[in-house]
């Protein structure tokens, strides 16, 4: 490990367990300067988690997400990361449904009431990871960049609610 640097992305991911419920959030943020790729890299990732929330409302297919997010990252010459997937969560912190943001033959749909996590893992190479000896940290087998965005998202009757959405007081993504 090292300190961070100009030019390095950090993901920060927060969970919270409040009111006997849990809810989940990440955001990448750049560290001073950076270059276009890695900006490039960082807005795919908000983007494509966005451009998934927005078709969230009942009887939309799961599949719907992955198919979403993988045909943008792959307009931007990018990948998505398919070890880790969105997840239900509720009073248990990881639950069905398994939300994957690649293209699969998934058949659930939305229902009202559901609350998954959206959270995209793009990255710049490969979307093969590796576990550190940390037993914690991940990276892909290639070493590329990647960058992740997650909402807590919560299917109305009509539509659906970002449970963790940013406010006023959120700090600047500088993307």
């Amino acid at each position: 490990m090292r300190p961070l640097q100009e030019g390095d992305i950090v993901n920060v991911d927060i969970t919270i367990f409040l009111r006997g419920y849990h809810g989940d959030v990440s955001e990448t943020y750049p560290v001073g300067a950076q270059s276009k790729s890695s900006l490039e890299l960082v807005k795919t990732a908000y983007e494509s988690m966005h451009k998934a929330i927005e078709i969230c409302k009942p009887d939309t297919p799961f599949k719907a997400i992955g198919e979403i997010i993988g045909s943008y990252a792959d307009s931007k010459g990018l990948a998505v990361v398919r070890d880790y997937t969105g997840h239900g969560v509720g009073k248990l912190f990881h639950s069905e449904p398994s939300v994957p943001h690649y293209p699969t033959q998934m058949k659930q749909v939305m229902r009202p009431g559901h609350v998954f996590t959206i959270e995209p893992m793009i990255s710049q190479g490969t979307y093969k990871i590796k576990e550190w000896p940390d037993k914690w940290t991940v990276a892909t087998v290639d070493g590329q960049r990647s960058a992740q965005f997650e909402h807590t998202i919560l299917i109305t009757e009509d539509g659906h609610e970002i449970l963790t959405a940013r406010n006023e007081n959120s700090p600047a993504l500088n993307i």
